[in-house]
């Protein structure tokens, strides 16, 4: 895969769904892909307002509608 889908993006979602909020490292561990993949699907899920970014004590990710 190397390029960013839909089934991507409803992957991570799904994810974050079962947790409070992670780094873009462990939803690639998680999902089985990598890294650079996930951070580009992370970036554009938040530019849609689907995912916010949190920094606390280094960048997390999570659902933006918790």
């Amino acid at each position: 895969m190397s390029e960013v889908t839909e089934e991507l993006k409803q992957k991570i979602i799904e994810h974050l769904g079962t947790i409070d909020k992670t780094k873009n490292r462990d939803i690639s561990k998680a999902i089985g892909v990598e890294k650079k993949l996930v951070d580009k699907a992370v970036g554009e899920l938040a530019k849609d307002g689907k995912v916010e970014y949190l920094y606390l004590n280094g960048s997390y990710v999570t659902l933006a509608d918790k």
